[in-house]
Parts: structure tokens; C-alpha cells; sequence
């Protein structure tokens, strides 16, 4: 058998083109994705951080422990979950997310007993606190507003409180005051 210098008298049978054109692929392959950042590489994301951990919850009126709370991130600091347990036996859970494209954190609250709560945070408190705010609808039609204040406080706690408007927002009613005490 015998070569011609001329491609055009030598067969290449579809694999070996395949094998011949490889190289040609494999340097016009495009670049891989950058690999996308965890959340917990970016500052919004931590701004929950100092609620994160196991607390004792004390009622401010009567100093009374009225429960338990597990604040743990999840999802690679993507999010942060709730977990109280009552002291009378009863739980509740948050879903605490940053919402990236509207620069917005919310929550998400459901209890054993069936009240749920969506709130966003509204304001950034001096000190490092923040206040979540929603509004509550009733069976009837009618709601009423709903907020949450969390302050960082000395010696490893935070205050809690939680506060009802039926009037819009005119007038607020604290309906729940607490401090946590974390847990050793």
C-alpha cells in the first residue's frame, strides 16, 4: 500500500477525525464558571450573628424562663433557623433569609399550635439591633401590625420584644419582653 503526500487520496474514517479534531476542542472549550461565593463570605449575611447560638429566655416583667432557643446558620450561612421550645411544651420555628437581589432580610414564623408570622427587617438599630416588621391577618379581614426588636446586650445577651399596632403603626403595645442568656 502505498501513501500519496495528498490528503485528499487518504480516507479518515469518523474516529479518527473525531481523535484528530480533539485537541482542536479541547482549546476552544470555554472557561469554567467562577465557583460562586458562600454567603458567609459576604457582610450581609452576618448580620444576625450575634443572635446565633443556644439561650435561656428570660421574661423581663417577671424574670420568669419561659423557654428555650437554638439560632443556628444553615446552608453554608445562607440562612439562619429558629428553634424555641416553650417552656409550657409547645415550639416554633423561623426561617431567617437575606434576600440578595433586594438587599432584604425576612423571616418566616410557624408554631405547633398554627400562628404564623412574615416579617422583614425595617430598620437597623443603633448598637447592632434590628426590627422585623409584618402585618397579621385576622380570619374577619381585618390585621394588625407586628414587630420584633432584637438587642445585642452586655455579658453574651440579647432583648427581645415584641410589640402589636391595630392602628396602623400610631401606637405600639409591647405584648413580649425578654432577655436570652446564653447557654454555657
Amino acid at each position: 500500500m502505498t501513501f500519496s503526500p495528498h490528503w485528499n487520496t487518504f480516507r479518515l474514517t469518523p474516529v479518527l477525525w473525531f481523535v484528530l479534531a480533539l485537541p482542536a476542542f479541547a482549546q476552544t472549550a470555554p472557561p469554567k464558571a467562577a465557583t460562586p461565593k458562600p454567603c458567609a463570605s459576604e457582610p450581609a449575611y452576618h448580620k444576625l450573628d450575634f443572635w446565633v447560638g443556644r439561650w435561656d429566655v428570660f421574661d423581663q416583667q417577671g424574670g420568669a424562663r419561659d423557654g428555650t432557643n437554638l439560632i443556628e446558620k444553615i446552608l453554608q450561612g445562607c440562612a439562619l433557623v429558629e428553634n424555641w421550645h416553650d417552656a409550657d411544651g409547645s415550639e416554633g420555628k423561623s426561617l431567617f433569609y437575606y434576600q440578595k437581589a433586594t438587599k432584604q432580610w425576612k423571616q418566616v414564623w410557624v408554631t405547633d399550635v398554627g400562628p404564623m408570622k412574615e416579617k422583614r427587617l425595617i430598620e437597623d438599630l443603633q448598637g447592632g439591633g434590628v426590627r422585623f416588621q409584618g402585618e397579621i391577618p385576622h380570619p374577619d379581614g381585618t390585621s394588625h401590625l407586628d414587630r420584633t426588636t432584637l438587642t445585642p446586650q452586655p455579658h453574651d445577651r440579647v432583648r427581645q420584644v415584641i410589640e402589636i399596632s391595630r392602628d396602623g403603626g400610631k401606637t405600639w403595645e409591647t405584648v413580649y419582653d425578654a432577655e436570652y442568656r446564653r447557654q454555657e
